[in-house]
């Protein structure tokens, strides 16, 4: 190190962002043993990445016994044992009196909650409250409860909206959604946060009460605590706007095609209903992952991830593998556009060629829009910027997704029109090894937030405008896209 020598790659930089919590290099083959050890408890304990840098030349080096016990060593054992954390009862009362004095309180749930449903539900029943989903926590409630408002942010419901800016309690657990300006106004409220990570607390929004706990254990604790609400008028009103809300998902997700090319929304209400019940579901960065958060409902006994921190193109299919591996016996799906296909989707199919006899249920299917554009950047420089579509840097080389599947020995199937999208799950479910769906899909349909400001809709409207191919037809298609919104079934 230190010579510029050919590969010489500072490791221990390059990592230091996503292994933040533990990344060290390895000098002595004497320290292996505790920086495994302690890697793996890290990782394990704060439910984050650690990284052990091994050299060539460690690798070389023999094996030596264990050290003996003096000054300058060290020595570890393996295993970890997790604790059970709640907090004091003093803290949860304190969290009960302020939830039994809210008369319009809201929920809102994370990853830290997806193994806290029971839980969460109990507690949302017993308060009346609504239940909204950050995306990593869209597996933790199904989407059959008639007071879950979905998904919450860019990508979230207009339920979830009007549910937080009419709350008067917020009770945040095991998330650290980051679009505060989603959340109730400050002042507004008061708020409750429960997360593990006491790093996480009060660091989105200025919470009242910050409780570090398990959600699962603290939630049993708080429940015999909290007073069953006789008025139901503020839950009767989330369920008729969710009600509303699926009623124009419903409506969009309507398979139809626009400019001869297929809506997107229709490919994933379809998928939604093809799904079987233990289905484990990845999606990529990019518009993806808004018709996924929209249009996909959860049931009972669901997975769900994408890369929800870092927000990163190309996790989706290795997600989708990754899982094949943990549970073989599941179905696997993955929703990705066609970048992150070209950028590594491709590759890692050559993986799930590989392995796909071992599974006992071989099945791993990836639905890719192939709208041949960087379709996310598209429309947040139009919402955001007010800049036309850049093709130089967001057009992306069609490429046949279906054909590459067949080509090295796998399943491939086109869909070209909003007709063949039911045949063509039919026929990718009952597949007996990996497919890739290409489905040829419009890049003008605009993923509008729940709520649109002023000024983004001007900006939208602007770039369109002034983008010579999509014109007039363009901003009518985000203007009724916002109407919509406004007007179920209209």
């Amino acid at each position: 190190m230190g010579g510029d020598f050919q590969q010489e790659v500072n490791l221990l930089q390059l990592y230091s962002d996503v292994a933040s919590a533990y990344v060290q290099q390895v000098t002595d083959p004497s320290t292996i043993r505790h920086m495994i050890d302690r890697a793996m408890r890290i990782a394990k304990a704060e439910r984050t990445v650690t990284c052990v840098i091994v050299p060539a030349d460690i690798q070389d080096m023999d094996a030596v016994p264990e050290q003996p016990l003096k000054t300058h060593t060290v020595h570890s054992g393996v295993g970890w044992w997790p604790p059970r954390q709640i907090p004091s009862i003093d803290q949860l009362q304190s969290a009960a009196d302020i939830l039994n004095t809210g008369e319009r309180v809201a929920i809102l749930v994370g990853q830290g909650a997806l193994h806290a449903t029971d839980e969460v539900l109990a507690v949302a029943d017993a308060l009346g409250a609504g239940v909204a989903k950050a995306l990593l926590g869209k597996a933790a409630i199904p989407d059959d409860v008639t007071y879950c408002t979905g998904s919450i942010g860019l990508l979230g419901t207009r339920a979830s909206w009007d549910m937080m800016q009419g709350a008067d309690t917020l009770l945040m657990i095991g998330s650290s959604f980051p679009y505060s300006e989603f959340l109730p106004p400050i002042g507004q409220v008061k708020a409750i946060q429960i997360d593990l990570s006491a790093r996480n607390l009060s660091i989105r929004y200025a919470m009242d009460l910050a409780l570090v706990g398990d959600s699962k254990d603290t939630l049993a604790e708080l429940l015999p605590l909290l007073h069953h609400k006789e008025d139901r008028s503020w839950q009767e009103e989330i369920k008729k706007n969710v009600s509303e809300w699926w009623q124009l998902m419903d409506d969009r997700g309507q398979p139809s095609d626009l400019n001869g090319r297929i809506r997107p929304q229709g490919l994933f209400s379809s998928l939604s209903r093809h799904l079987p019940d233990n289905a484990i579901l990845s999606s990529d960065s990019g518009t993806a992952a808004n018709w996924y958060a929209r249009h996909v409902k959860i049931r009972t006994g669901m997975k769900a991830m994408l890369s929800g921190n870092l927000a990163t193109m190309v996790p989706g299919v290795p997600y989708a593998i990754a899982a094949k591996f943990a549970f073989p016996d599941r179905v696997s799906v993955a929703m990705v556009g066609d970048g992150a296909m070209q950028m590594g989707g491709m590759a890692e199919m050559l993986t799930a060629l590989k392995y796909y006899k071992t599974w006992s249920d071989p099945r791993l299917i990836v639905l890719v829009l192939n709208n041949e554009d960087l379709n996310q950047v598209t429309w947040e420089q139009r919402g955001m910027e007010g800049d036309p579509r850049f093709a130089a840097s967001q057009g992306i080389p069609y490429m046949d997704f279906a054909a590459y599947a067949n080509l090295i020995g796998l399943k491939g199937i086109k869909v070209s029109t909003a007709a063949e999208i039911e045949g063509a799950w039919d026929e990718a479910f009952a597949a007996d090894r990996p497919v890739i769906v290409d489905a040829i899909t419009t890049p003008d349909e605009p993923p509008i937030p729940p709520h649109i400001t002023r000024e983004e809709a001007e900006a939208l409207i602007k770039s369109t405008l002034a983008d010579p191919k999509e014109g007039w037809r363009g901003a009518l298609e985000g203007v009724r896209e916002t109407v919509q919104s406004f007007l179920p079934g209209r």
